[in-house]
């Protein structure tokens, strides 16, 4: 069984979700984030850190995007997903992974870090919108 991965469709998948993440971090929830972490808003960041920042981020969007793609592409052989239409593939494969992965390591991170629930709704929340974006470039590219 050969899986069908369209490498297009995760390049894209990978930039659409370094814009989402610049959206959700900076203007949408940047400054409830950054207090929730203590974070001094009056300084910019050091320009050489902010750099480091975003090369890791798009690796590790790289490697979410090219592991859902494996992941959507072996759920493809399970009898019967063919049938759940593509809205179906999308918010399965989203929100399992989501629910299976962020949510838990999200949960341990209020208890063992004292992290604030706030946090946790912010950081799951991107996590979330994130899965379904590049699910959805992923099933509707693929």
């Amino acid at each position: 069984m050969d899986l069908n991965i369209n490498y297009l469709a995760i390049i894209i998948a990978v930039v659409a979700n370094f814009v989402l993440g610049f959206l959700w971090y900076t203007p949408l929830l940047g400054k409830v984030w950054a207090q929730e972490l203590k974070m001094d808003t009056t300084q910019k960041p050091d320009p050489k850190i902010m750099m480091k920042g975003m090369a890791f981020n798009l690796i590790g969007n790289f490697f979410m995007a090219y592991v859902l793609a494996h992941n959507n592409a072996a759920w493809s052989f399970v009898p019967g997903m063919d049938q759940m239409g593509k809205l179906g593939t999308i918010l399965n494969s989203a929100i399992f992974t989501w629910l299976g992965f962020y949510v838990p390591y999200h949960l341990g991170a209020i208890v063992w870090e004292s992290r604030s629930w706030k946090l946790f709704f912010i950081n799951t929340g991107y996590a979330l919108a994130s899965l379904l974006l590049v699910s959805a470039i992923l099933t509707f590219m693929g």
